[in-house]
């Protein structure tokens, strides 16, 4: 089962689409799950740290490409995916220092774990407190991918008053056992210096543009953990993002650069919901030898919250377009795509 979750990670992450909850393999999670569901909770959200921060980062993007509004009805249905890169800093974790009170590292284990986006090693060895080392369990692997993908289509239409707005939709798709995924976004742009001075061109060269964004991404994946898995088990993650950005450009004949500079943030939440029963040690708190959770854990976070600058470009070819902008933030982005319109 291990081999199925991990060689579907890796697709779904070179495809774009998406979600690295698969990664824990069943194995995996039922070993976390039986220590203090508070315990849970701290190493998922510490393992799937740079997979939020990456998406949250990645669905805030591509917002845009020039700060040029539109002429009413005008549009232009565009695909661009990113990349956010995770730093170095993100790919390992120390399990003592989550703050765990029913488990530790294991006698003689390394304390450094990796991250969802770390290296493809054993996760620390876990050791369940007041257990016999029968119940010791290893961390998951990471998939040594140093960057987090994520696709939009975007459909932007030109209204009056040099204002474009923007939609991003993905209608829930059900993957099967892979879970299913949706995903809704809004956004828009406002020209400035028309609003203002009225026609520009001859006085400032320059178009000078607001931006704005939000979009909230959906993802449920089924799980079979533990004894007699119950069917009602899964973990239910959303993850929120917005952005405002300034935006300068400057049309060169079909080639068109432009400057940005904003504020992002994102947020997260991952539920682990349904019934869950373990086979643990005989104890006296627990003399059946089974130990049962129901919706063990869950937990809300922002992962992103700051300042984002980007450069980039868009070239026009007749109804054709091409995009290209790279973005420096708390994760550094490249954005890159095509679209067509008018």
């Amino acid at each position: 089962m291990k081999k199925k979750f991990r060689a579907l990670s890796h697709m779904v992450l070179l495809g774009a689409f998406f979600m690295p909850s698969t990664l824990m393999a069943q194995d995996e999670v039922g070993g976390v799950f039986k220590g203090a569901p508070e315990d849970a909770s701290k190493l998922t959200q510490a393992y799937l740290s740079p997979l939020f921060i990456g998406l949250g980062t990645s669905i805030n993007s591509g917002w845009f490409t020039s700060a040029k509004a539109k002429n009413t009805l005008h549009f232009d249905l565009r695909i661009t995916a990113t990349a956010a890169i995770v730093p170095s800093s993100a790919k390992n974790f120390d399990v003592t220092k989550l703050g765990l009170t029913s488990m530790s590292p294991a006698t003689g284990a390394n304390p450094i774990s990796p991250t969802f986006s770390g290296q493809d090693r054993s996760g620390t060895l876990m050791h369940i407190n007041n257990t016999t080392s029968a119940s010791d369990f290893n961390l998951p692997n990471g998939v040594n991918i140093g960057y987090i993908p994520a696709p939009q289509v975007q459909l932007t239409v030109g209204i009056p008053k040099n204002i474009d707005i923007s939609l991003r939709y993905v209608p829930k798709i059900n993957l099967k056992e892979y879970g299913k995924i949706d995903m809704i976004g809004a956004g828009a742009k406002i020209e400035v210096l028309p609003l203002i001075l009225g026609k520009t061109e001859k006085l400032i060269p320059l178009d000078v543009a607001v931006a704005l964004g939000f979009t909230q991404l959906n993802y449920s994946l089924p799980l079979e953990v533990g004894t007699n898995p119950n069917a009602n088990q899964h973990l239910s993650a959303k993850i929120k993002g917005m952005s405002a950005d300034a935006v300068v450009s400057k049309t060169l004949a079909a080639f068109t650069p432009f400057f940005s500079i904003g504020y992002q943030k994102s947020e997260s939440t991952l539920k682990a919901l349904g019934t869950y029963e373990f086979e643990v040690p005989i104890s006296p708190a627990t003399p059946t030898g089974r130990k049962t959770f129901n919706d063990p854990f869950s937990f809300s976070q922002t992962d992103v919250s700051g300042a984002r600058a980007s450069l980039g470009f868009q070239l026009q070819l007749a109804f054709f377009r091409f995009y290209a902008s790279y973005t420096q933030a708390k994760y550094g982005y490249v954005n890159t795509g095509f679209g067509f319109g008018i």
